[in-house]
């Protein structure tokens, strides 16, 4: 372990305070210079709390799946809209579990996250023990379906990209 990682354990963690603390405040050079203290301060009393670091095997695959999740993004809103707008009266909300594959907690935490910024699908529970997670989706029609698409989409790349 390097000087700098002794001293800022999380270094974008810091900076981001950084930012966040000068975007807040007059920059000067004395808000610099608290900013850069309250940055490593809290950047180290937090070091305990945060989960094992989880490692990125392959960067390119990570930019491809940010890709696909905006696109993915895009197109279900304009679905979404269009379902309220015009069949609001034919959907079928309803929960349906999601058997996980993902090893990495990390991973699980991005693939619920990912299910719960498309539009039309909520992650609502994570099931440690049961390997799975609760999913609340605005039009129901076919589950099975549903599955595969996540699976395909975004399980298996995440799992190329954190698992070994």
């Amino acid at each position: 372990m390097n000087w700098l990682q002794r001293w800022v354990p999380h270094p974008l963690f810091a900076g981001f305070l950084l930012l966040l603390w000068l975007l807040m405040n007059e920059f000067s050079f004395a808000h610099l210079l608290l900013g850069a203290v309250l940055a490593v301060v809290i950047s180290r009393v937090t070091q305990p709390f945060w989960p094992e670091r989880s490692k990125v095997k392959h960067p390119g695959k990570l930019l491809r799946y940010l890709g696909r999740l905006l696109m993915d993004i895009l197109k279900s809103n304009l679905i979404v809209a269009r379902r309220i707008l015009f069949y609001s009266r034919q959907l079928e909300p309803g929960f349906f579990t999601y058997p996980l594959t993902l090893t990495d907690d990390f991973a699980v935490t991005i693939l619920a996250s990912t299910i719960s910024l498309t539009p039309g699908t909520v992650s609502a529970h994570y099931d440690r023990e049961g390997r799975c997670l609760l999913i609340h989706c605005l039009h129901l029609e076919d589950e099975v379906a549903l599955i595969k698409d996540i699976r395909e989409h975004y399980e298996k790349p995440l799992q190329e990209i954190f698992d070994d």
